[in-house]
């Protein structure tokens, strides 16, 4: 199946509410707030049964037992799943998409290559694949979504896919995952548990703000794949409460008794992981500003990834079994 080149005039723009200022959501926190984010005293009497049953489902939203090990052994392509992540930050950036929404596409993306088999020598079939999954997690999460064609930003991303195409790419993502698109995630626990840091609510804003940047300047490293969702919102909290002298005291012994299920060793585990990684990050600089940046400007994605544009005009032919939702195939 051949691909398409973007027409000179832009796509529409879906709009999933009627009538519904969509800025009200988002202009009290730059972007930086999980949706639904709730402020201290507002979580309901059995809010600790209802975060303790998303502890014990959390690993059904999660990649195969053997996916990390994949990588390391180079069955799968590292450096290709870096990229795609890479291009899901750099376009939620652009549209200031909510930070769920490029968590909730790399583990759709996850969930999906860690069970079928995509032809990865072929160089189309990953960015297919984060296309679809991006728009799939923008369809749950924003109340304004571009179109397929507008949210393959310009100057980002090395093939341009017509709407068709990543339509039966979806298919085939909803296919895999069974539909089962609400992920939980570190955003499910991380607003409760900056509540839990901090019970006066006093730095608990921006307990969630920081905490959400640590989270998405982490999802390209497939070290955290190994952890949990809980284990890895509670280790960005005390990340992020080590920042403040009132709530330096906190730790992965304190943060067991904030939900009946988080385990001192599975925190500990990832909040060790967590500091090698922002250390990391800030040695290296550009990921981290990538993924919790909302300034990024469409110039600024050309920049820096200009050389892999396709050339106007050219096309090139799809694997036409890959695409075949009946067809479909584990690897």
């Amino acid at each position: 199946m051949p691909l398409n080149i973007v027409p000179d005039e832009p796509g529409p723009t879906f709009d999933l509410l009627c009538a519904e200022d969509a800025g009200a959501l988002t202009d009290d926190c730059d972007g930086e707030y999980p949706a639904g984010y709730q402020t201290a005293g507002a979580f309901p009497d059995d809010s600790n049964e209802s975060i303790a049953e998303f502890l014990e489902g959390e690993s059904d939203y999660s990649p195969g037992f053997d996916y990390r090990a994949r990588f390391r052994s180079k069955s799968l392509d590292l450096l290709a799943r870096e990229e795609s992540v890479l291009w899901i930050l750099k376009v939620r950036a652009f549209f200031r998409f909510q930070p769920l929404t490029a968590y909730l596409a790399v583990n759709y993306f996850d969930r999906f290559l860690s069970a079928h088999h995509v032809p990865e020598a072929e160089g189309w079939a990953l960015p297919l694949l984060s296309v679809a999954c991006l728009s799939l997690a923008a369809k749950m999460e924003e109340t304004s979504v571009p179109s397929l064609i507008d949210l393959q930003v310009e100057g980002t991303a090395r093939f341009i896919f017509e709407p068709r195409i990543v339509c039966k790419m979806e298919l085939l993502v909803l296919a895999a995952l069974k539909w089962r698109l609400r992920s939980i995630t570190p955003f499910t626990f991380i607003d409760f548990f900056a509540y839990k840091a901090d019970p006066s609510g006093t730095c608990a804003r921006n307990l969630v703000s920081h905490a959400t940047k640590i989270v998405l300047a982490t999802i390209h490293d497939i070290e955290f794949l190994d952890h949990c969702p809980s284990s890895i919102a509670a280790s960005a909290i005390i990340s992020a409460a080590g920042e403040n002298p009132e709530l330096a005291l906190i730790d992965p012994g304190s943060a067991t008794s904030w939900c009946i299920g988080l385990t001192k060793e599975g925190i500990t585990n990832c909040y060790h992981l967590m500091q090698e990684s922002i250390m990391e990050n800030k040695e290296k600089g550009p990921l981290m500003r990538v993924a919790t940046t909302v300034d990024a400007t469409s110039s600024d994605a050309s920049s820096s990834s200009s050389s892999l544009q396709l050339p106007l005009g050219k096309r090139r032919k799809l694997n036409s079994s890959f695409l075949s939702v009946d067809g479909d195939k584990e690897g």
